[in-house]
């Protein structure tokens, strides 16, 4: 599985890169703070929902702590995704939040 840290992650966005981030917390969770430009998709609705993202992508998870992004991002491997881990999670995000 590919890991990002959440520096690399806020250095990219910094730098003007466009990185395609997709939370898997909880409603309320990315209410109370997210990274500004995510798409939300909850862990629960990731395999439902799969069919929104491209192959031909690159896509980084990102949950509270690491661990739902990291089920999500193995998941998602399996299915044939291009796809890291943000290692830490929001717990490690020192970046903006909205």
């Amino acid at each position: 599985m590919k890991a990002i840290s959440a520096k690399e992650v806020q250095q990219a966005l910094e730098q003007g890169q466009a990185l395609n981030l997709i939370d898997v917390r909880e409603v309320d969770e990315v209410e109370s703070g997210h990274i500004p430009g995510i798409i939300h998709i909850p862990l629960g609705l990731l395999e439902f929902r799969m069919h929104e993202l491209n192959k031909n992508e690159p896509y980084v998870m990102v949950c509270r702590s690491g661990g739902r992004s990291g089920s999500a991002t193995q998941f998602l491997e399996s299915q044939g995704f291009d796809v890291s881990n943000m290692v830490g999670g929001m717990l490690a995000w020192e970046g903006e939040v909205k």
